[in-house]
């Protein structure tokens, strides 16, 4: 491949990745600098306070004194049935995560009111392999628990204001409706 053929493929590849409207996360500018975290698994805890410390100048805290707002994270995990086979047996298992979460400021003004990030995975299911199954769970769990994490990070950034006016509070985020199976 000569030096032109490889820039012009270069440059189309650039072209085609801005036309789809492709775009690196960038930076956050919270309106918070110091964020304590209090709750959630220690797992998402980590994985929040590297998104947060990583893509933005501010600091998570070990301490409510020292904070500019809290954040308070509550899981809950679940199982349901979602198939089963004409035996009566499972055959497939919706996976269900709920995130709760609030962000109240240092004064103690609700920055986001009590807000759900909810979540599922399908899982198929066989009694044969139940300890793969179960593994595959846990890392389905994960996953969601990332996207969750994910998620919550771009909600924190809508947060405009330590301060907000009546009419610029943000406002809290529920599920309306019972989330469809999704498909396999």
């Amino acid at each position: 491949m000569t030096r032109r053929s490889l820039f012009v493929t270069l440059a189309c590849s650039v072209l085609m990745l801005s036309a789809c409207g492709f775009q690196l996360r960038g930076q956050q500018d919270y309106a918070f600098k110091r964020l304590f975290i209090a709750g959630g698994s220690p797992a998402a805890g980590a994985r929040l306070t590297r998104m947060v410390q990583g893509g933005s100048d501010t600091v998570v805290v070990k301490s409510v004194a020292n904070a500019d707002a809290t954040l308070q994270i509550t899981e809950s995990r679940g199982t349901s049935t979602l198939t089963l086979n004409s035996l009566g047996v499972v055959s497939e298992y919706q996976l269900n995560l709920a995130m709760n979460y609030t962000l109240i400021g240092k004064d103690g003004t609700m920055l986001i009111p009590p807000s759900v990030i909810a979540l599922n995975r399908a899982m198929t299911y066989s009694d044969k392999y139940s300890q793969a199954k179960t593994a595959e769970s846990e890392i389905l769990f994960a996953d969601m628990e990332n996207d969750a994490i994910d998620q919550l990070t771009r909600r924190l950034s809508s947060v405009r204001s330590m301060h907000p006016a009546p009419g610029e509070q943000v406002p809290g985020v529920v599920p309306r409706a019972p989330l469809p199976p999704p498909p396999l």
